[in-house]
């Protein structure tokens, strides 16, 4: 039984489809010419039949021709036209490599489409590029950490648009075994690690690592033992004095007992609030939460914001005014951007004279979102600017102390927008009043359209 079904299929593919044989095309011809001759003997006329028997053949191949040329290049049919003898042969070949080359392709591009998605997945920014440093392609996250540009800067030499020095010369140089650090073509504030590796045809991928907390964890170290210390020593001295005094003072008046306990508690506050910002100052440092997979509403949380900024303002009544979009959104990590928003408005009330003037911005500029507090305050010198972000620097102390700062607020801003691939900027004038900004890059930014 099984052998009748194999000989059955043998059959049916034998109809459907035979190898090409020169003896049966050779075969055909010799049956076409031998009928021709019969008929030219038949009408006396050998020698006319077979040159139009000829011509006849001939015509009938440049017909085929032009029908495999007109399938090729101009119809719009996948199958081939209906042909006999060889031509089929012909037809049916080229008609097999269509379907495997399309299969090919096919397969390919499935295969380049799970490359893609794996390299999107990947925690390092990767860049291919050719043995002319032409770049071929990069992920998303090459985008944001070295501000490519998608597709247009495909073509475009890899060392024309990363032009720090040490980069140039470690390309040029060809010794790949050991990475090299440089500063982002981005933000200069961050330390990229590039790794090169060869491979294929004289292609070279590029691997992008941000080391920055690596490099800056030592630093950070000494610095928050010398600045810590430095800190708490003061409201500690402070409690130990009167801890020192009160036990063996006899009749002390209850003016001084009520001063020394408002002292201790005012320390005791400011010793907590200094170690809880410290506390956020140190998650943000050491997360590894990646910016460009949770989308933050930060209208949501600017009007949180402005609910807790009018409580704090109840002593200064300052006004505060708000323009916010409320269809622009980023990506990033929520808790850390919220500090920053915070930050900025509520030192703009601590730093304002009373009944100031306070406008916060959210919009759209330039294709980034941006953020802006404008204040009428009392301005900072040129000289403090470059120095506000670093940990409990101050411009005024006596005033700082006054008003609860730490010197740690715009510390922490700093922080989550280096994690944001962003910069504080600060323009300030003495006498007129601050202005703290920063911008989210296109990559991050998302303006949601109204339906």
């Amino acid at each position: 039984m099984n052998f009748l079904v194999r000989r059955l299929q043998r059959r049916t593919v034998a109809a459907m489809y035979y190898p090409f044989s020169w003896l049966r095309s050779l075969g055909r011809v010799a049956a076409y010419f031998l009928v021709v001759t019969l008929l030219g003997w038949y009408f006396s006329e050998l020698s006319i039949a077979i040159a139009i028997g000829a011509l006849l053949l001939l015509a009938g191949h440049y017909w085929n021709i032009y029908r495999l040329n007109h399938w090729l290049w101009q119809s719009k049919k996948i199958t081939p036209p209906k042909v006999n003898g060889v031509w089929e042969h012909i037809y049916d070949g080229i008609y097999t490599l269509q379907r495997r080359n399309r299969a090919k392709r096919k397969e390919l591009g499935l295969l380049v489409k799970r490359f893609r998605e794996g390299s999107e997945a990947l925690p390092d920014a990767a860049v291919v590029v050719d043995a002319n440093a032409a770049i071929i392609w990069c992920n998303r996250l090459a985008r944001i950490e070295l501000g490519l540009r998608w597709p247009d800067d495909a073509g475009r030499r890899i060392y024309n648009l990363v032009r720090h020095p040490q980069f140039i010369e470690f390309y040029h140089k060809k010794d790949y075994e050991k990475p090299i650090e440089v500063p982002s073509p981005v933000n200069d504030q961050r330390i990229l690690e590039y790794r090169i590796m060869p491979y294929g045809d004289q292609h070279l991928l590029l691997l992008i690592r941000d080391v920055t907390k690596l490099t800056q964890i030592e630093k950070m170290r000494k610095d928050f033992v010398a600045n810590v210390s430095h800190e708490l020593r003061t409201p500690l001295t402070v409690i130990n004095g009167y801890l020192e005094t009160l036990p063996g003072a006899t009749n002390i008046p209850e003016a001084f007992l009520a001063k020394a306990f408002e002292e201790m508690r005012s320390q005791s506050t400011r010793m907590q609030c200094l170690i809880e910002e410290l506390l956020v100052l140190s998650r943000i440092e050491a997360s590894n939460e990646r910016t460009t997979e949770n989308i933050v509403d930060v209208p949501q949380i600017l009007n949180t914001i402005k609910i807790e900024a009018d409580t704090l303002n109840s002593a200064k009544q300052h006004t505060i005014s708000m323009d916010v979009d409320s269809n622009l959104q980023v990506y990033g990590v929520e808790t850390e951007l919220r500090s920053a928003f915070s930050n900025l408005l509520f030192n703009a009330i601590h730093y304002t004279q009373e009944q100031g003037k306070i406008h916060v911005q959210w919009k759209l500029v330039d294709g980034q979102a941006t953020y802006l507090v404008t204040d009428n305050g009392y301005g900072i010198e040129a000289k403090h600017l470059g120095r506000l972000t670093e940990r409990f620097y101050r411009v005024d102390k006596a005033r700082s102390r006054k008003t609860g700062g730490s010197g740690l607020g715009l510390s922490i801003v700093k922080h989550v927008l280096n994690h944001h691939n962003s910069r504080l900027r600060i323009k300030s004038k003495v006498g007129e009043g601050s202005e703290f900004s920063f911008a989210f890059s296109h990559e991050l930014s998302i303006k949601q359209t109204k339906v």
